[in-house]
């Protein structure tokens, strides 16, 4: 699904056929031969279009002759896929720059991208190709300081639950919080990198703005600090995890103890009272108090057995 826009007066407005100074989104369900035809009439190496839909593609910026390609990692709530897999994933975002015209794409819809067709970013302008990508930079960066805030308070809220519970539910859903750590720790290293070196080289022309050279470096930082809580959030996880996971152990421990214990205290006065229920003769048999003198005598070995339980703290 390909789509045109362009800002008039501040505002984004949909076009139904590209033009100069325009954006052009891609979004999915893709065509092959629309993305073809879509290379052809401006020239772009088709492996800039197919590459930026490939879920494994890393944070990369190249040129190629009069063509840029930026691919950015952005993060993504995973709603729609497996129950098993991670909380929220990461993406590759396709930024490709050519002549005066803008063109996104990405596999999945992502709230990245749909922020700024929902005009929710103020001060947009697509003929200024360098903000325009700096904004997107800004959005990625803002999504993933917003999911993390998610994770933390998901991440709470199933820690207290671990306090009362024994299932394995809650430490699957750590563990898919987890996963999600582990691929915004990767994403977020491999696009602050490659933000540092778009700076290095002034791959996007911006040397001569100081406006928008400010405005890189903010991001970066904020790019930054979303690292560096990914990274104290799934150290602080996995150890939240082995400690609850010991626990876990423990109690089951626990709870197996007072079984065994329980199950010897039953089994002592089971076995006299099978003895005595032996169809033989046996001491007592012509005493008709034989059959409560039993029964006080495995009550004062059951007892005894429980205070000495209670001696080793078995209960």
């Amino acid at each position: 699904m390909i789509k045109y826009y362009k800002t008039f007066e501040g505002k984004l407005r949909e076009l139904d056929a590209p033009e100069a100074g325009c954006w052009i989104n891609i979004y999915p369900p893709f065509n092959h031969d629309n993305l073809k035809k879509l290379s052809e009439q401006y020239n772009i190496p088709i492996d800039f279009l197919i590459d930026s839909l490939d879920i494994e593609e890393r944070s990369r910026f190249e040129r190629e002759d009069d063509t840029d390609l930026i691919v950015l990692k952005i993060p993504l709530a995973n709603n729609t896929l497996n129950g098993r897999e991670a909380r929220f994933i990461t993406i590759p975002l396709g930024i490709i720059l050519i002549q005066d015209i803008v063109i996104t794409i990405s596999p999945y819809e992502n709230q990245v991208i749909d922020c700024f067709l929902n005009s929710n970013v103020k001060n947009v302008n697509i003929s200024a190709r360098s903000k325009f990508v700096l904004q997107i930079f800004d959005r990625c960066v803002f999504y993933y300081l917003y999911f993390l805030k998610e994770i933390n308070s998901e991440s709470n809220t199933y820690e207290k639950e671990l306090y009362d519970s024994m299932r394995n539910e809650e430490l699957m859903n750590l563990l898919k919080i987890e996963k999600s750590l582990v691929y915004f720790v990767t994403s977020l290293r491999s696009n602050e990198l490659m933000m540092l070196k778009i700076q290095r080289t002034d791959f996007l022309k911006i040397k001569a703005d100081e406006d928008q050279q400010e405005f890189f470096g903010d991001t970066i930082i904020d790019m930054s600090q979303a690292l560096e809580m990914s990274n104290t959030y799934t150290n602080i996880l996995g150890r939240t995890m082995d400690a609850f996971s010991s626990i876990i152990s423990n109690n089951l421990n626990v709870v197996m103890r007072r079984l065994t214990s329980v199950t010897v205290v039953l089994t002592v006065p089971m076995l006299i009272a099978s003895l005595y229920g032996m169809n033989v003769h046996i001491p007592y048999n012509d005493n008709s108090s034989a059959f409560y003198i039993i029964i006080v005598f495995c009550l004062v070995i059951a007892a005894g057995l429980i205070f000495l339980f209670k001696k080793l703290k078995w209960w």
